[in-house]
């Protein structure tokens, strides 16, 4: 496929005229291809390469989240918990941290003061003595909000009491091995630019610390680094995250709807979701800052994903998807090996009935699969502590346990090998006359 993504790339760098652009593919955990075209800084004409750094802009926000997450799983916080449970000077203090992860606080979008994206920035007091405002009732739309994301990056330094970035730095991207994705740029990292909308001229963009404001877009990276990012958004957390956390994650919670696109995109707990393809849903996260462009995509069912960087403010077509859409199709299809089913699971595998109708478990990896014949009530199950969990559609979060008359129940299901079997105990009880 190398020929295919390079064809893509040249088009791209072709018709949209960037300085510069890199990309790369991940594919089943490994990196199958990265290039790079142009000049890095539109002063000297050095050419880029695949580890040249670019700003990313709100793809910072995905770090910031996951490291929440972590915190949560460690018990320090709860996603429903009111910010102002761990940050008493925040001036709204009722909204959630889940509400802050998927931009559903209704927490104004920008600052108060300047353009932070371009100006110097301002420290955390600073910050909120211009008090953000709430431009939504918390919990009612999405409304994405830059602020948010600096609101839960003050958070992670609070609860780990060092810099938001130190902790990242530590806990996600060292065990990733990612060194190329810095807080501040190295010497040799693209310049951003800005390109006149009548002409070729160029205008080179000034960036700065954005302190307060950095967890919502400050970080800086190379393809070559941020494709681990994308095979992470595609499933490989590398042990950085549970799979459950992961999982939970990438649900789409919050829509987007838009009047001109109605309900194609979603937000999770810090990632953006799309509906994706014949082969399932796609994660990722965009960036933009004054002088660059950034988008990372993948797709958790085929294990794939794609990041594209470049440093030009408005200029950036649909290269990510076409890339992933080309790697998605020449990823190999899963391997079904043999599944070895503990004894717990071959006793529940086979026909059940919920009253008179059916349902089936078949065996999974790491538990079974529990549907209706029409499939409108399913659900993967796995072992949690001594008893089953649904993770996802409609039993998602449900327990599941074997009960001593043999049925087994689920959020008040009641399931028996036969159709209302007589010795079961059913919700109401069975008529006398039994089936007639």
């Amino acid at each position: 496929m190398t020929p295919a993504f390079d064809e893509l790339l040249r088009r791209e760098h072709a018709e949209s005229g960037q300085p510069s652009i890199a990309a790369a593919v991940t594919s089943g955990g490994r990196t199958v291809w990265s290039a790079a075209l142009g000049i890095d800084d539109g002063r000297d004409g050095r050419p880029v390469t695949p580890r040249t750094q670019y700003r990313i802009g709100s793809i910072t926000k995905t770090f910031v989240a996951v490291e929440v997450m972590r915190l949560r799983d460690e018990g320090l916080l709860d996603l429903a918990d009111p910010i102002a449970r761990h940050l008493a000077d925040v001036p709204f203090g009722h909204v959630t941290i889940a509400q802050l992860l998927t931009h559903t606080a209704g927490l104004q979008a920008e600052t108060n003061g300047p353009w932070w994206e371009r100006t110097p920035g301002v420290d955390w007091g600073t910050l909120m003595s211009r008090p953000p405002r709430l431009a939504h009732t918390p919990g009612t739309r999405f409304h994405y909000s830059n602020v948010g994301y600096a609101v839960l990056g003050r958070l992670v330094e609070v609860l780990r009491d060092r810099p938001w970035f130190e902790v990242i730095d530590d806990e996600v991207l060292a065990p990733l091995q990612m060194s190329r994705t810095t807080y501040a740029p190295d010497d040799d990292a693209a310049v951003g630019l800005s390109r006149h909308p009548h002409d070729d001229r160029l205008m080179i963009e000034p960036h700065h610390d954005a302190r307060a404001m950095a967890p919502a877009g400050q970080l800086w990276s190379s393809v070559d680094d941020l494709v681990r990012w994308a095979a992470f958004a595609a499933g490989d957390t590398g042990g950085v995250l549970t799979r459950s956390s992961w999982d939970e994650m990438v649900v789409p919670l919050a829509v987007d709807d838009r009047p001109d696109e109605p309900w194609a995109t979603a937000q999770g707990l810090g990632w953006r979701v799309w509906p994706g393809k014949s082969r399932g849903r796609r994660v990722g996260h965009s960036g933009s800052m004054p002088g660059f462009l950034a988008v990372l995509m993948a797709e958790p069912a085929t294990r794939t994903g794609v990041v594209v960087l470049t440093n030009d403010t408005h200029h950036l077509g649909d290269v990510a998807v076409a890339l992933l859409d080309a790697a998605s199709e020449a990823a190999p299809a899963p391997v079904e090996s043999e599944l070895t089913v503990p004894s717990d699971v071959a006793a529940l595998v086979g026909d059940w009935y919920w009253g008179a109708a059916p349902f089936r478990i078949e065996p999974t990896a790491d538990g079974f699969h529990l549907s209706d014949a029409a499939r409108r009530r399913h659900s993967r199950f796995v072992r949690e502590d001594d008893h089953w969990v649904g993770l996802d559609t409609y039993f998602a979060g449900e327990r599941l346990h074997l009960r001593d008359d043999g049925a087994i129940e689920v959020a008040t299901f009641v399931l028996s090998r036969t159709p209302y079997d007589p010795e079961v105990r059913h919700p109401g009880g069975l008529d006398p006359r039994g089936w007639h």
